[in-house]
């Protein structure tokens, strides 16, 4: 398998546009205190980090395959005094051999639409989980990439790749035993569904 497609840092600005209150979006999704978690393709923690300050002192872990964007994350984790981020560099496809101990949430965020072989992935993702864990997956909606703009030009992915919340419903639901319990809109252009084992 190759690696994930379009899956380009984007500038903590625009992101900034979109969701301005990341701690805020990560309750709406059940982030909470008492928790652990795992961040798919993490990046340099526009979610890791404020995760990790809602869930203190448990543990999130960050994974990603760039070392430079986790080597910025923790610089930032740093300098914001955060301790209880564990960057992982490696593979979302070993996910469950990556994890230290199961989770209690694994968020991919912006990112499952460029992989290859979702079904691989989501068992991989259920394998991590806690019993009663949950597996969050925010996706762009399926709009015409031109009709998805910020700061003035269009962003996410191309139009192609993008999946309806019934197409990303079925492929997790039929690729292990976990049942949606939630949708949740993300305007302007995002939504979440909420995966239960």
């Amino acid at each position: 398998m190759g690696a994930f497609q379009n899956t380009r840092q984007p500038d903590w600005d625009w992101w900034g546009r979109l969701w301005p209150t990341p701690g805020e979006t990560l309750r709406r999704l059940g982030v909470t205190p008492e928790k652990t978690l795992a961040e798919v393709a993490s990046g340099n923690g526009y979610f890791a980090l404020p995760a990790a300050r809602i869930i203190d002192p448990n543990p999130v872990y960050a994974l990603d395959i760039e070392q430079s964007v986790l080597d910025e994350l923790d610089h930032l984790a740093e300098q914001q005094a955060i301790e209880n981020v564990v960057t992982l560099r490696g593979d979302a496809r070993n996910l469950s051999t990556l994890l230290p101990e199961p989770v209690d949430i694994v968020l991919i965020a912006n990112t499952f639409h460029g992989v290859d072989d979702k079904p691989s992935l989501v068992r991989e993702v259920s394998d991590s989980l806690s019993d009663d864990g949950e597996f969050v997956v925010v996706n762009w909606h399926d709009l015409p990439s031109e009709s998805t703009p910020v700061m003035g030009e269009p962003r996410g992915p191309p139009t192609e790749l993008r999946l309806s919340p019934e197409e990303t419903k079925a492929v997790v639901s039929d690729a292990a035993d976990v049942n949606c319990i939630e949708r949740v809109e993300l305007l302007p252009y995002h939504y979440a569904l909420r995966f239960t084992r």
